[in-house]
């Protein structure tokens, strides 16, 4: 039996077509991959678990290479190279993707023999419906390979090679050789009809793909409006959560990844491969920041829809839904799996969807604020549903809820729901009073400015000299950060900047910031979860716009440190530097965006600075 030595979650990258999503190792391997949809059973994820997960590599023999990965600029493409003395070779791995509405939903992988001539190992262990379901293999010729899932509600995937892949019985090849200037092709994904497609037509039917992928990706991104300092950082982040954004429902996913925990060993393992509402209205913040006006105006349909229906149905709008709408997200574990270094429950599937949680109202008004802004004018018609969610939100935000954090085990009058409830109703003024659209003025606005009392006299502590994570707690967690961003509270306010230096004494460690999920002190008291990484984005944000731009510049240097090969962050970083969580993370890289967006406006813009030099030791 292999050794059970997982890979660190750093040493992945990702493809993906808008539909789902590939992890590649940097040796090759593909370790993970749900198919056909983000949401979908896996096919391979051996990230997982190391025997039952599945994998597929063409990993070339020998282990006197040099791997080096990165991404074909400006694209979602990726390329692994193998370097020897003796030999080097190329592996790009792709997902197809143009401006057509309809394109197969397959994976691509190109293997190339740059010098000498080469033997690779083929290993494709497919292991269907999560491992949980036996499979056979078929194939009308030698270079495909069909595998039909016992059960029939899980979709069949088809393999086909411009190589022979199995023999007359359907049993697969072991490994496969190749000499200089030859190419083999590996294309997995729905089933099509292979047999007018001989080994000529697949290989230029494959490039004439990379070719359309490469040229797709690089086009988008040549899109962005944004041209400011840390422009890779900010390019590569757009074009992570373009990969996270569904281009069949227009809606984001927080993650491409289940249970990957937040804690080595420890249960906090969920499932991310869902749309939050809250994570896709700060996603189309970003995008809106980026000039992304399209992606943000097919949000704002998809969200559109779900209130139509929610609303009509008489049920309000739920905290998450898989990107096609579906309301059903049932938790279940995977008892076959044992979990990424052994980290179990292993979960599919959200409980917290059921949760009440205030905050998702803010974040949802301040996007559709800024796209009536910076995009379309809002219908009246909308304007309608909006006023259905903020009489919602009145008549709830002095409820206790779960919080950002979705904690499980209470419920809490916590300060970020009721700063994001603020914004809603505030947001929803701006709105009216912008078109003219009716509102309940003497509702609205008082209950706005109670809730901004609230906030400013019953969450400051004077003990602390700080603003505090819940009421009646004694400590701080980074979403007390949003204050300043949503501009409830000057960055410049004294009650703000003892906040901040707060947060600096109890919450962090070098540039990164551990969150709260409880009443304690996560830096000094026992603490096995890794630090928050858009934490560390907020922090760097809110140092900006209080106009301490040197400091914020360096932190978020620094911050750059800690992301992978491929410029990719997880949820968390842990104290020796490895990710923890979900991966990659969209709240990661939308908060990379609004830090450097801020940094870059407020260089050019600000005409003085608070503090204007920071010592760097």
């Amino acid at each position: 039996m292999e050794n059970k030595i997982y890979s660190p979650i750093k040493d992945y990258g990702i493809i993906g077509n808008g539909k789902t999503t590939v992890l590649i190792n940097k040796t090759g391997s593909i370790d993970f991959f749900c198919f056909p949809h983000f949401d979908s059973p896996s096919v391979f994820a051996k990230l997982l678990d190391r025997d039952a997960g599945g994998y597929f590599n063409t990993q070339p023999k020998g282990d006197d290479y040099q791997i080096h990965q990165n991404y074909i600029d400006q694209t979602n493409v990726l390329l692994t190279r193998f370097i020897a003395t003796r030999a080097v070779v190329d592996i790009i791995d792709f997902m197809p993707f143009d401006d057509e509405s309809e394109f197969p939903n397959e994976y691509i992988r190109i293997v190339k023999c740059i010098r000498g001539t080469i033997d690779f190992s083929f290993e494709l262990i497919p292991k269907l419906n999560y491992g949980r379901s036996n499979h056979t293999i078929s194939s009308d010729s030698k270079h495909e390979a069909i595998f039909n899932c016992d059960d029939t509600k899980i979709e069949s995937l088809q393999v086909i090679s411009n190589i022979e892949i199995s023999d007359t019985k359907s049993n697969l090849i072991t490994s496969f050789s190749l000499k200089e200037g030859k190419t083999a092709i590996f294309r997995i994904g729905e089933i099509l009809d292979s047999k007018s497609d001989n080994s000529n037509n697949f290989i230029k039917s494959s490039r004439k793909k990379l070719r359309k992928t490469v040229k797709y990706w690089q086009h988008w991104i040549k899109k962005s409006t944004y041209q400011g300092n840390w422009k890779v950082e900010v390019d590569r982040s757009a074009l992570l959560l373009k990969l996270l954004t569904s281009s069949e429902h227009g809606v984001s996913i927080a993650a491409p990844t289940f249970s990957l925990p937040e804690t080595l060993g420890g249960d906090k393992n969920w499932d991310y491969r869902y749309a939050w509402v809250r994570d896709a209205s700060f996603t189309m913040y970003a995008f809106i920041r980026l000039g992304f006006l399209e992606e943000a105006s097919r949000f704002i349909i998809w969200i559109k829809n779900r209130l139509k229906q929610d609303l009509a149905d008489g049920v309000e709008l739920q905290i998450m839904y898989r990107t096609n709408g579906n309301r059903d997200l049932e938790e279940s574990t995977l008892e076959n799996f044992e979990g990424y270094k052994k980290s179990d429950p292993v979960r599919i599937g959200n409980e917290a969807t059921n949760q009440l949680q205030l905050d998702i109202y803010g974040e949802l008004l301040d996007t559709i604020y800024l796209f009536d802004k910076y995009g379309e004018s809002i219908s009246y018609e909308f304007w309608q549903l909006i006023q259905q969610l903020i009489e919602i939100v009145i008549g709830k935000w002095d409820q206790p809820d779960h919080g950002i954090w979705e904690v499980r085990e209470t419920k809490r009058s916590y300060l970020y729901s009721r700063v994001m409830c603020w914004v809603a109703i505030d947001r929803a003024i701006r709105l009216a009073l912008k078109h003219s659209f009716p509102f309940d003025r003497e509702r609205w606005i008082p209950t706005r400015d109670q809730i901004f009392d609230d906030v400013y006299n019953n969450f400051w502590d004077k003990k602390l000299q700080s603003y505090v994570h819940f009421k009646n707690a004694s400590s701080l967690d980074i979403s007390l950060m949003i204050m300043p961003l949503v501009r409830m509270i000057s960055p410049y306010d004294s009650r703000w900047s003892l906040t901040m230096e707060a947060i600096e004494k109890k919450l962090m460690t070098d540039v990164l910031i551990y969150r709260n999920m409880n009443d304690t002190n996560p830096k000094s008291d026992d603490n096995d979860e890794g630090t928050f990484l858009i934490g560390a984005f907020w922090y760097v944000e809110c140092l900006s716009r209080a106009g301490q731009l040197e400091k914020a510049s360096y932190y978020f240097q620094k911050i750059m440190n800690y992301s992978n090969h491929l410029g990719l962050f997880s949820e968390e970083i842990d104290a020796d530097g490895s990710f923890l969580g979900n991966f990659p993370q969209a709240f990661s890289h939308l908060g990379l965006i609004s830090a450097a967006f801020s940094l870059n406006r407020n260089q050019k813009d600000a005409t003085f600075n608070v503090i204007t030099t920071y010592d760097l030791f």
